[in-house]
């Protein structure tokens, strides 16, 4: 029997096309491909030639065409495709004069597989018809990129043209509302979990966790989670709890969960350990910190980044900076520039400026484009009032062009988020927020005189 390996070996592939002397040859060597699963993806060569010999051939391509487009699409559902793979399966898509449902859902999954979402929104628009596959496909695409607001306007459409949801778009839903921290829609997205019926599997119901504990409603969190018995659970959800508990200062709770799993026959990883190293660190726990994260090695694991950056953590906000520099030097790889800033601004609250002004000038060699690494630096520099050279720096960062990003912040009110950033007026309600804000700094500002005034009677 023919080996796949082999072909693939050494030209293989290009010498048996070359070879063919028929159109007898070529299809039997389009079914070997099929049969074997060859891919054909990698080998660029061999992909031109082959498109080459099919179209200066009278080959019916109807028949070719959808046979070889499953054939690439499948091999793309096993990893991750790359772009240079997405142009040969458009190209070969774009020839098939007849594409059912199944055929478009792959090019659009292709497209969100290789992270193109403008692209695979293309596909999606020009589809005939869409199932649940292609909204869930789309939903997935845009919380990839990073476009939260969009993916839940995609739920939307898909919920409004009567195609119901199911465990996939949920999960991609509930990311979303995660990272958006919009716990209105979140809930809104559990009660619709509920009414369909979809089953709540357990990466639907870790989805679920993972949502509550990052919108900051951890009852909640806890509920969803205690609702498995501990055979149904595995190592994501309880990280997705302990996480959630760290991060919202439910510090003592998180170490207790952590215990709790141990008694499990469920094994810590990496991401455990990183959720309880941030536990100590926002508790303050050096102790335990050191602890946590000899066990890494001890259980035979080694420390990423991440982990370091969790340790590092801990020493600073503890006050411990010199230890945290020390530990910055002799770690295995180079320090990040937010391990970096974590230490500038520890040096900076616990007013080490002389360790904050190395620290800084760091910063900004690793990252001369980043405004925030200046502001900061110059401000160190103003609170040792040292004025010239908070000048300098600000005179540097204008000269290489580095202007100064706004803060921002959002609210979620009846469901729908608002994204607000200094002086803005773009909100179409910004007339009556202003007034509504001017209002209450005028009351603040009458209380405080009214304060005043009683105290100064008083005394």
């Amino acid at each position: 029997m023919l080996n796949a390996a082999l072909l693939c070996k050494n030209g293989n592939l290009i010498t048996l096309l070359e070879n063919c002397k028929s159109m007898c040859d070529f299809k039997q060597m389009h079914s070997i491909m099929i049969t074997f699963g060859i891919p054909l993806i990698q080998e660029d060569v061999f992909v031109s030639k082959f498109l080459s010999f099919a179209a200066t051939s009278s080959i019916t391509w109807t028949m070719l065409i959808p046979s070889s487009f499953s054939f690439l699409t499948k091999l793309y559902s096993t990893g991750t495709p790359s772009l240079e793979d997405a142009v040969y399966a458009r190209k070969l898509f774009d020839e098939m004069s007849q594409r059912n449902l199944v055929s478009w859902n792959s090019m659009l999954d292709c497209y969100v597989k290789c992270r193109e979402v403008l692209l695979a929104r293309e596909v999606f628009d020009l589809m005939p018809e869409r199932d649940v596959v292609s909204w869930s496909s789309m939903i997935d695409g845009y919380v990839k990129g990073g476009e939260y607001y969009e993916a839940l306007a995609i739920f939307q459409k898909m919920h409004g043209s009567g195609v119901n949801a199911n465990e996939v778009s949920m999960v991609s839903v509930l990311n979303a509302c995660a990272h958006l921290g919009a716990l209105e829609q979140g809930i809104m997205m559990h009660r619709y979990i509920i009414d369909k019926r979809i089953t709540l599997t357990l990466v639907l119901r870790t989805s679920l966790v993972d949502m509550y504990a990052k919108c900051g409603a951890i009852d909640k969190a806890l509920t969803v989670f205690r609702g498995a018995s501990v055979k149904q659970t595995d190592v994501l959800i309880w990280n997705a709890m302990i996480g959630g508990l760290a991060t919202h200062g439910f510090i003592h709770e998180s170490l207790s969960m952590f215990t709790e799993m141990q008694n499990t026959s469920i094994t810590p990883d990496e991401i455990t350990y990183l959720c309880i190293l941030s536990a100590c660190a926002h508790g303050g726990l050096v102790n335990e910190a050191w602890y946590f994260f000899k066990c890494l090695t001890r259980n035979g694991m080694n420390p990423k980044t991440k982990h370091y950056a969790c340790m590092m953590d801990a020493l600073v906000r503890a006050g411990h900076l010199t230890e945290a520099y020390t530990f910055l030097t002799q770690m295995p790889m180079e320090p990040t520039a937010s391990m970096l800033g974590a230490l500038f601004n520890g040096c900076i609250n616990h007013r080490n400026l002389d360790l904050a002004e190395l620290v800084g000038k760091k910063l900004v060699e690793l990252e001369p484009d980043h405004d925030g690494r200046y502001v900061g630096l110059s401000n160190a520099y103003a609170v040792i009032k040292r004025w010239d050279k908070a000048r300098t720096l600000r005179e540097a960062m204008e000269k290489r062009g580095v202007k100064k990003s706004p803060g921002w912040s959002f609210v979620e009110i009846l469901g729908s988020t608002h994204r607000f950033i200094a002086h803005d007026k773009t909100h179409p309600q910004s007339e009556k927020i202003y007034d509504i804000m001017n209002f209450i700094m005028k009351q603040l500002t009458d209380v405080g005189f009214e304060c005043h005034m009683i105290a100064s009677l008083i005394l």
